[in-house]
């Protein structure tokens, strides 16, 4: 047969011995249309067997894995009317009986004769009883029994095809699959680095010795899919600066030196650095792009508005665009407060979708016109209608919730203006080169002094008329206090208290005080009507999904009572905590949860404020897949890599790649020209970064 001699890494799985039309189809569910692709479909854990209990060994209270052959199998209905499987297992020491409580279903699937790997504790009940955390079926009646001291792999399955049936599909085919594999890596970069021959790699992954074998055959494939995804970033940031013959502005320091010393406070250590930055980056030919990312309170807007100014004394305008009209508002009112002392006129101009038609005629009016040297708006500066005579600064705050095209829309109303983004939610360094590696980053992470301090807190369901009455006490000392709940109505979750039910239940609780509700399922008129209220004090308690997690800045609240706390993400917790000590009261942040797993994570949260140290904590807890949507990262789905415990490969990945764009920027070498295939192939973007010249 000549399928085999003609194979290469792109041949379609069905031509596999193994893989009929059905199957194939299987594969292809699980994103398996290659050969290459099966030898790529890494497992996503390990089944240590290499320490196998003998099933007589098997101890009460000791957690086990265990290898025996099926003698019986049976359903059993239980008093309770549970039906419970139950298989007994034999090796050379003896029986043991496996019991699966309320899974009937698995009589289809485990028959007498066939080997299998148990693995959990084992209890006592009419004698010893193993109740299997999972199972593994090693070999049906009849087949030989793999070699003890496995290490078991396990696939992502799918319906119709089982890990099983995946591990002996790739078991078959792996050593042919082997051979049609050429390693990029020089043996240099490979030593710098650290990382095994690719193929090595790969047969420790699909059939390692033991688990650290496996973990080392994960790191190359980690290293190559970060290594592959930096060439991509170090080749758009070389296209980007290529391309971006920018404004060269003069710091004449007319503007910039009166707002520093008409400013009602002192800048932060940051945030001069801050400034120096983007001064350096916008005096200089090449077009800024850069990240300006700072915990809740670090003065964002304050650097944003020296950067403003410095476009204002060249004689170009300065825009910032927000992500809700609050938002916008909010912005209006700090900057307008803090020019206030320089006489600045016209004041900075607002435009956003609720003012009424005629004034937004005038505004549009002014902006074209150059009257109008610093505008504040939403989506409503990108509108076709909205012309600016001379854009030279487009800063664009929290810039994650703007799709690309809303961004480039803003900085196409000029001619190559320098562009800021501010983000309020800090990430870690490795996500911050893996998301942003095209970007040049700035980190605020002071907060400015006169802020005032917020307390946390953890308790449980029975603390409720306590925090209540803590609630009423801030209330009638003129404060205000949010609610948060993690669902909107009950029906969403039995078990979750839900914000809808709860906004009656806390007007009833404090009748003397105006209880407001917001939601992400109101019409933004309706949230903002609600949030403008709560703002000016005519609503005292806000009750609230996490909408509120971003950018409402009232003074006031002093008080932010989460319900069912562990319900959110740390990163999530600390923008909502960020909501109150906006003021110089001090406030205090109580997380209410009565679920004890969740106690260590929510505790640890309560002991810090850093954004960044909570970052880092939540980046750990679930893993970079959750966080920020860094999983979609560039475009192309991260599969091996941990930015957990990978951050030394990214930061290696990224010199490596840095270097090679660096002498070969399309490249065009014959030396990386698997390098640039596998970009191409892998890359939505990869064809148009990589066409050459």
């Amino acid at each position: 047969m000549t399928r085999v001699s003609t194979l290469q890494l792109n041949t379609s799985v069905k031509y596999l011995k193994g893989v009929g039309p059905k199957r194939a189809e299987a594969l292809a569910r699980l994103g398996l249309r290659t050969v290459g692709d099966l030898l790529y479909h890494a497992p996503h854990r390990y089944l240590d067997a290499t320490t196998v209990t003998p099933l007589g060994r098997a101890h009460v209270g000791a957690e086990v894995t265990c290898v025996g052959r099926v003698v019986t199998t049976g359903v059993l209905p239980t008093r309770r009317g549970l039906r419970v499987f139950r298989a007994v297992l034999r090796d050379d020491s003896g029986p043991l009986e496996c019991a699966w409580p309320g899974q009937p279903f698995l009589e289809r699937q485990i028959k007498k004769g066939q080997l299998l790997l148990v693995t959990g504790p084992v209890r006592y009940y009419h004698g010893r009883q193993l109740v299997p955390r999972e199972f593994v079926i090693l070999a049906d009646e009849g087949e030989a029994a793999p070699e003890r001291g496995l290490v078991l792999p396990v696939y992502p399955a799918t319906e119709g095809l089982t890990h099983r049936q995946i591990r002996g599909l790739v078991q078959q085919h792996l050593d042919t699959l082997l051979a049609l594999v050429t390693d990029p890596h020089p043996a240099a970069l490979r030593a710098a680095v650290g990382i095994p021959e690719l193929k090595t790699a790969l047969a420790a992954v699909h059939r390692p010795r033991d688990v650290v074998e496996a973990e080392g055959g994960r790191r190359r494939l980690a290293f190559d899919e970060l290594f592959d995804q930096q060439l991509v970033q170090a080749r758009a940031r070389a296209l980007a600066k290529r391309a971006r013959a920018g404004i060269t502005f003069t710091l004449k320091k007319e503007l910039t030196t009166r707002l520093k010393e008409h400013l009602p406070f002192e800048l932060t250590a940051d945030q001069r650095r801050a400034i120096r930055e983007i001064a350096d980056d916008m005096t200089a030919p090449l077009r800024m792009h850069r990240l300006l990312m700072g915990d809740v309170g670090t003065g964002k807007t304050v650097v944003a508005l020296f950067a403003m100014l410095l476009a204002v004394e060249n004689g170009y305008q300065g825009a910032i665009m927000a992500p809700t009209e609050l938002l916008a508002e909010q912005h209006l009112a700090t900057l307008t407060r803090l020019l206030e002392p320089l006489g600045l006129r016209p004041p900075p101009e607002l435009l956003i979708g609720r003012l009424t038609a005629a004034e937004k005629a005038a505004a549009r009016e002014r902006i074209a016109a150059g009257t109008a040297s610093l505008v504040v708006g939403t989506h409503a500066l990108i509108q076709e209608s909205v012309r600016f005579h001379r854009l030279g600064l487009a800063v664009i705050d929290e810039q994650h919730r703007f799709g690309v095209e809303q961004r480039a829309a803003l900085v196409e109303k000029g001619d190559a203006p320098d562009v800021l983004l501010l983000t309020a939610t800090p990430i870690p360094r490795s996500l911050a080169l893996t998301l942003y590696g095209d970007l040049d980053v700035t980190e605020l992470r002071n907060r400015p002094p006169g802020r005032g301090t917020v307390k946390t807190a953890l308790r449980t369901e029975a603390a409720r008329p306590k925090i209540y009455e803590f609630i009423r006490a801030e209330c009638a000392a003129g404060r205000q206090a949010y609610v948060i709940y993690p669902v909107i109505d009950e029906s969403e979750r039995a078990d979750l208290k839900a914000a809808t039910v709860m906004a009656g239940r806390l007007a009833k609780v404090f009748p003397e005080l105006t209880v407001g509700l917001v939601h992400g399922r109101q019409k933004p008129e309706e949230r903002d009507q609600t949030m403008r209220a709560f703002r000016d004090n005519a609503v005292h308690v806000l009750v609230a999904t996490s909408v509120i997690e971003v950018g409402i800045d009232v003074a006031n609240a002093t008080v932010m009572l989460i319900e069912h706390a562990e319900r959110f993400g740390l990163a999530q917790l600390h923008q909502l905590r960020g909501r109150v000590g906006r003021g110089a009261a001090a406030s205090h942040c109580i997380l209410l949860s009565d679920v004890p797993e969740a106690a260590p994570r929510l505790q640890a949260f309560t002991e810090t404020t850093d954004g960044f140290k909570i970052a880092e904590l939540d980046l750990k807890e679930r893993g970079m897949g959750e966080l920020a949507g860094a999983r979609q990262s560039g475009g192309v789905l991260l599969r091996y890599a941990n930015f957990a415990t990978d951050l030394p490969l990214l930061e290696a990945a990224r010199r490596a790649a840095g270097e090679i764009i660096a002498r070969d920027p399309a490249l065009v070498e014959r030396q990386h020209a698997a390098y640039r295939e596998r970009i191409v192939q892998r890359y939505e973007r990869g064809f148009e970064l990589f066409r050459v010249g």
